[in-house]
This record gives structure tokens, sequence and C-alpha cells, in this order.
């Protein structure tokens, strides 16, 4: 196991980190911690592929985990966000885009697997790479809101009215972008899905006479 793999293989430990952190909060800036172990797991989506080149170590298993392991990233914090129910708009709404999502990923997931048992390898793609960005940048949104609605008030108790008033402002903010975030992320996830089936489906539906 190289290098680049195992950061690629690191992101499925970060994220479990991050859904204990949220879910039990075992000491005050539980959160903050969380989001901050959470940008360091998507910033490993790029330190694996720029390690691997930079190291000589590009391989198929390397491209296969790195698809995989964003997707097991993403979808455990979607699912995780909606199942804590931490007081987010994610939660009250969610459910139909992140099952659209859910329902894209395994899919694709499958073909990927229908085609590397053929001999095929299929790395991200564009369009691919675009949506895991939009993604990991709303979940980013999501968690910057949840630190600062349980985070703020316990690590600056003395904070005025007016910070705490921009305190609500900037949450709102961060709230609002967060929801038209995973609304563009859906519509790239469900359309680039969509154009990866068109080009790759024959892999999956039709290969060797299936």
């Amino acid at each position: 196991m190289n290098l680049p793999n195992l950061v690629t293989l690191s992101r499925i430990p970060l994220m479990l980190i991050v859904v204990a952190l949220l879910a039990y909060a075992p000491f005050p800036g539980a959160h903050l911690s969380a989001l901050l172990i959470f940008l360091f797991a998507a910033l490993t989506d790029w330190l694996d592929g720029w390690l691997a080149r930079r190291m000589g170590q590009t391989s198929d298993f390397g491209k296969f985990m790195d698809a995989l392991s964003d997707k097991i990233l993403v979808l455990g914090m979607f699912v995780s966000l909606l199942a804590l129910d931490k007081g987010n708009e994610l939660a009250d709404w969610a459910l139909f885009p992140v099952l659209l999502i859910l329902s894209r990923e395994f899919l694709i997931t499958g073909l990927r697997l229908a085609a590397a048992a053929q001999g095929v390898i299929l790395a991200a793609e564009r369009a691919g790479k675009i949506k895991t960005v939009l993604q990991l940048c709303c979940l980013t949104l999501f968690l910057a809101d949840l630190a600062l609605v349980h985070d703020f008030p316990t690590l600056f108790p003395e904070a005025s009215l007016l910070e705490q008033a921009e305190i609500v402002a900037l949450s709102d903010y961060l709230s609002v972008g967060a929801v038209y975030t995973l609304w563009a992320a859906t519509i790239l996830t469900v359309t680039s899905g969509v154009g990866y089936m068109w080009r790759h489906g024959n892999l999956f539906f039709g290969a060797k006479g299936q």
C-alpha cells in the first residue's frame, strides 16, 4: 500500500471521526473540530492525486478507490446529518435530493464494478469531479453553520448582543448558501450520472451478451 492510496483511504476513518464528534460532542468546540477535520478530509481528494503524480505511483486501484472514497465520505456525511437532526436546515427538507445523490452514486459505483470485472477502469470525469466539489462545499457550509450555532455560545459566552446577532445573520447566510449549493450539486450529480451511463452503459447492460 503506497502513500497516495493511504491518503485516499484516510477519508473513510476521517468521516467516521467527524460523525462521532457531531453525534456525541464530547468536548466544547466539538462541532468546530468536526468542521476542521472534514476540511482536511476534503483536501485529501486533491492531495492523493498530487502525491500519486509527484511520486509516479498512479494506479488503477488508486483511481477506483479515489472515486469510491469520495462517495463514502459524501454519502456518509449527508446520511449522518439527516439522521442526527442537529437542528439545521438539512434535516427539514433535503431527504429527496440526498436520495437522488445516493441513488446516482450507487448506480455509478455498480457500473464501475461491472467495468472492472471486464478489465476496464473508469476514472472520474470532469463533470463528476465538479459535482464532488459542489457536494463538499455544501457539506462544509452546513458544518460551518453547525459550528456557529453549537460552539460559538460555548466558546464565547461573553459575546455582546450585537455579536450574537451578527452570528445569527452569518448562520442564515451559511444555511441559504448550503441550500442552493445542495440543489446545484444534486442537478449536476443527476445529469453527470445520466451522461456517464450513456457513454459507458454498455459495460453494465450489454457486455458479453448480457
